[in-house]
């Protein structure tokens, strides 16, 4: 193994690298453990020996502890199974039984409720329960707030008048309640019911909370007739209102998919470290609600988040679907889909939409995740944390309160221009954005770097509070542009600690892509430090530095065009005989732009104040390269 693919490898002990080696080449679950034998991550794989080895290769696995592994590694234990969905069910077990540091974990089963209504009662009644059992009871839900779940069971209390008391006080009552007086429960403690009507309560609440309308209402429409045929009017006005009520309770629910399909949609949103998902419950085509899960510190890839939130989602017992819709390709669907199968004991399909009405439901589900995650999250916290992180892991002398990101854009030395973009408490700030025309001839990037920062710290010596010194200056480029920076800083004299920036660089390593479409690791140059510092991929930390140097670039791209355009639509008038400052001002003050005056015809020219019939047939001449026009 050549030097470059060793990554942590030379750093294990020699007794680690032979265990290592000697993996299975089986699926199975594997165990890392630290050096005090405690278990920081469990993993499955297809091929345990693979999997294990390429946390150790430098173009293997890219998570936030991989790096860390060599100093933190104890043991690996491996366990081999038959397949990778028997793998599947051990990893969620183990997860669940050690709850690992580096493994995402769901801690929130409290707020996991349900609706149940027992058929085989006397008197069935509809209570909120935590979780499905495996009998005989009929459950609705999950429901994904204590909110809804119990708005629905006040709605089903106000229109089919079931039981609301537990069986200890209906055997004890013996007066009716309130619910009865106000017309909302049948007293079945004080009143002989007849069983028949109650149970056809029970079967409206079913269909009701099954969001079967046509069919609920198609039968209370033939019960209302049939007691008006029996001049039983008191009770055909009853129905009547009922009818009316479950009208308008589910006029409101939004058909979005098919109704024959039940749906699980999966969604997330992320920034850096931190990650929200939501998953929308589809039934019978309606939208029943949402469920959001936020998480912080998961600097894991995207996949194996996603894949590993899935199994925990219906490890518990979870209401299983026809269909489980995510929204990015996972390595085990095949897995998952055998192992929803057997628990829902139908079958399951997990689904990539590509197109249709089903790439429109995960576009809605990653809204929704991107709507809990900006709303529900501290944000001043989350940024906090990041750009305490930042400061050390580039072991910064300052907090990064104020970040100025550099870029210069230009081609072949014309129009050269840099822009400077601005993080301030870890948001982009926009109005603090900054343009800088280039004047040095060379045309080269440092020197025009060089003339950038001088101009910048030039103000920042002014005291100017417009131009007050930032904690930190990144530059896009590599250990070339931040030896000009630094150059830049120590001519402007700047030499106070309590003026004086940090300054890093920020490049990608040098390569193409690898053949999964896996971008290069992003490099920081720090001054003083030889080798480059590699930030891990999905950190909170490169998220900051990226999403700044990204807006930089675009940033001077776009006022570079912008720049090229107008020197464009100058050289094309002013290279036009009888055209000068004036009538060019006039032309495009008439004619909106250079496309305009281009596709203009030879009178819409002429029809130009102060545009002559010789000037006008110039200009024509000069853009459609045709005769001299001539005039009807």
């Amino acid at each position: 193994m050549s030097p470059k693919e060793s990554g942590g490898w030379d750093q294990l002990s020699k007794e680690l690298k032979e265990r290592i080696d000697r993996l299975p080449r089986q699926p199975g679950v594997y165990l890392l453990k630290n050096r005090e034998q405690t278990i920081v991550y469990v993993g499955k794989a297809k091929d345990l020996h693979s999997r294990v080895r390429s946390y150790f290769t430098r173009s293997g696995d890219t998570r936030a502890f991989v790096p860390r592994l060599a100093r933190l590694l104890g043991d690996v234990e491996t366990i081999v199974t038959e397949n990778e969905k028997e793998a599947l069910l051990l990893e969620n077990t183990l997860i669940k039984k050690h709850q690992p540091r580096f493994n995402v974990n769901l801690r929130d089963d409290k707020n996991y409720l349900v609706l149940q209504l027992d058929p085989t009662s006397e008197y069935p009644r509809l209570e909120v329960v935590r979780k499905m059992g495996a009998d005989h009871r009929w459950y609705f839900g999950p429901y994904h707030s204590a909110a809804s779940c119990r708005e629905t069971l006040r709605i089903v209390n106000r229109h089919f008048k079931l039981r609301t008391c537990t069986d200890h006080v209906l055997k004890s009552r013996n007066r009716a309640c309130l619910q009865h007086q106000i017309g909302r429960c049948l007293a079945p403690c004080i009143i002989d019911v007849d069983k028949e009507i109650y149970a056809e309560q029970v079967k409206d609440v079913s269909l009701f909370l099954k969001g079967q309308k046509e069919t609920l209402l198609q039968q209370l429409r033939e019960r209302m007739r049939a007691a008006s045929e029996t001049l039983n009017f008191e009770r055909a006005a009853e129905l009547r209102d009922q009818i009316e009520s479950v009208e308008r309770t589910l006029q409101g629910q939004q058909v979005v998919g098919r109704p024959d399909v039940d749906q699980d949609v999966f969604g997330y949103y992320r920034e850096g470290g931190a990650i929200d998902f939501a998953v929308l419950t589809i039934r019978n085509g309606k939208l029943m609600g949402r469920r959001g899960y936020s998480f912080s510190g998961q600097e894991f890839p995207d996949q194996e988040l996603v894949s590993s939130f899935i199994n925990l989602y219906y490890a518990r017992d979870a209401d299983i679907p026809t269909e489980v819709l995510i929204p990015i390709p996972l390595e085990d669907v095949d897995a998952k889909a055998n192992w929803l199968r057997e628990l829902r004991q139908k079958a399951v399909q997990i689904l990539l939409p590509l197109r249709g009405d089903k790439t429109r439901l995960i576009k809605l589900a990653q809204r929704n995740a991107q709507s809990n995650f900006q709303t529900r999250r501290s944000r001043h916290t989350d940024l906090h944390s990041a750009l305490s992180q930042l400061q050390k892991r580039l072991r910064l002398n300052n907090y990064p309160r104020r970040i100025e990101c550099y870029d210069v854009s230009g081609f072949h030395g014309q129009e050269v221009v840099a822009s400077m973009t601005v993080l301030l408490d870890g948001e982009l700030a926009p109005r603090e954005y900054r343009h800088f025309r280039i004047k040095t001839l060379a045309g080269d990037d440092f020197s025009s770097l060089y003339e950038t920062l001088s101009r910048r710290f030039r103000r920042a010596a002014s005291d100017d509070p417009k131009w007050a010194m930032p904690q930190l200056i990144v530059i896009d480029g590599g250990k070339g542009q931040l030896s000009v920076a630094q150059a830049a800083l120590k001519d402007a004299g700047l030499n106070k600690e309590s003026v004086k920036p940090d300054l890093v660089s920020l490049a990608k390593e040098r390569g193409e892509d690898n053949a999964a479409g896996e971008e290069r690791p992003e490099r920081v140059f720090l001054g003083g430090v030889k080798e480059p510092l590699r930030l891990r991929s999905n950190t909170s930390e490169l998220y900051l530095l990226t999403k700044l140097r990204d807006e930089a670039h675009r940033f001077a791209i776009t006022h570079h065009k912008k720049l090229r355009r107008r020197k464009t639509l100058r050289s094309a008038l002013d290279d036009i005989e009888g055209i000068g400052p004036k009538r060019k001002r006039q032309l495009l003050k008439s004619l909106g732009s250079l496309k305009g005056v281009r596709q203009a015809s030879y009178e819409e020219l002429q029809a130009v104040p102060g545009i002559s019939s010789k000037a006008a047939e110039a200009v024509f001449r000069y853009f459609a390269g045709s005769e001299t026009p001539t005039e009807e």
